[in-house]
C-alpha cells in the first residue's frame, strides 16, 4: 500500500515537470529600470545621461553642492574643542589692500564665508549673555564686521568704476542738490515720468526754491546750531579738566600721549 502511494506521487511529480518548465528571467539593471521609468514624448523616448550602471554620472554631481550631513546647526556654533577657553586665538581682518587684488568670484565667496563666521560670532555672543558667562574674544565680532564692511566697500568701487566707463554717472540714480521751502539743502533723485515736468502737475506743485521771508529765520537756525556747539565744547572741557584734578595719573598719560603724538608729527 505505501510502495503504491509512493509511485502515484513520483509519477504526479513527473507529470507536473514536464507540463510546469521555470524559465529563469534575469532580474532588470538599474539603467533599464531608469529608461523604463521615464516618459515617451511622441515620437521619441527621453534617454538618461551617460554613465555606468548604478553609478551617476559625472554630469549629474558637478553642479550639485550641498553641505556635509552632520554638519547642520553645528555650523552656528564655535568649535567644541574651544568651548570653555577664555581667549582664542584669531587673525587680523582684512585689509582694503589685499581685497582690491582679489577676483568679484573670490570676493564673493569671502563674503559668505565673512557671513558664515558673523552669524556664529552672534550666536556666540548671545548664548553667553543667556549664561551670564563672558564671551571668548569679543573682538572677532568687529574684525568680522570691518572685514566685511570693507568687502562690501571694493565692490561698490568696481561698480562705481564699472558705471562710470559706461554711463559716465557716478551715482546708480542721477540726481542733484536742491533747497526746500524751510532752507534746507537735500539731495533729491530724479525719477521717471511718462510726461514732461512742465506738464505734470503733481511734480510742479513742489517747491524748489527758499522764499525770500524764510531767509531771517535760516540765519537764526544757523546761530542757534553754533551756540549749541559752543556750549557742547565749553561743557566737554570742564569735564576733562575735573577728571584730570580727580584722577592725577590720567593727567600724566594724557601728558605723555600728547607729547608722543608731537614728535610724531615733527
Amino acid at each position: 500500500m505505501a510502495a503504491s502511494w509512493c509511485s502515484h506521487v513520483a509519477g504526479l511529480t513527473r507529470l507536473l515537470g514536464r507540463r510546469l518548465r521555470v524559465s529563469h528571467r534575469p532580474a532588470p539593471s538599474p539603467v533599464a529600470r531608469s529608461r523604463a521609468l521615464l516618459p515617451s514624448h511622441g515620437c521619441f523616448r527621453v534617454e538618461p545621461l551617460s554613465g555606468t550602471a548604478g553609478v551617476p554620472s559625472a554630469a549629474w554631481t558637478r553642479a550639485l553642492h550641498t553641505s556635509g550631513v552632520r554638519a547642520g546647526l553645528e555650523e552656528f556654533f564655535d568649535d567644541p574643542k574651544r568651548w570653555g577657553e577664555e581667549t582664542v586665538k584669531s587673525g587680523s581682518s582684512w585689509g582694503i589692500r589685499l581685497l582690491r587684488g582679489k577676483s568679484s568670484e573670490d570676493l564673493h565667496k569671502l563674503w559668505y564665508v565673512l557671513l558664515k563666521e558673523y552669524n556664529m560670532l552672534l550666536t556666540l555672543e548671545q548664548e553667553a549673555k543667556r549664561q551670564s558667562v563672558p564671551m571668548p574674544s569679543p573682538e572677532r565680532i568687529k574684525k568680522v564686521k570691518h572685514s566685511m564692511d570693507r568687502v562690501d566697500g571694493v565692490v561698490r568701487e568696481r561698480e562705481k568704476a564699472l558705471r562710470l566707463l559706461q554711463t559716465g554717472q557716478e551715482l546708480p540714480r542721477p540726481g542733484e542738490w536742491r533747497k526746500n521751502v524751510f532752507g534746507f539743502t537735500t539731495w533729491y533723485n530724479f525719477k521717471e515720468h511718462p510726461i514732461p515736468w512742465f506738464m505734470n502737475r503733481r511734480y510742479k506743485r513742489r517747491r524748489f526754491y527758499t522764499p525770500c521771508f524764510v531767509k531771517p529765520y535760516i540765519r537764526l537756525r544757523i546761530e542757534k546750531h553754533l551756540r549749541e556747539k559752543r556750549r557742547k565744547r565749553l561743557r566737554d572741557t570742564r569735564l576733562q579738566k575735573r577728571l584730570l584734578e580727580r584722577f592725577p595719573r590720567y593727567a600724566e598719560r594724557e601728558a605723555a600721549a600728547k607729547e608722543v603724538a608731537e614728535s610724531g608729527r615733527q
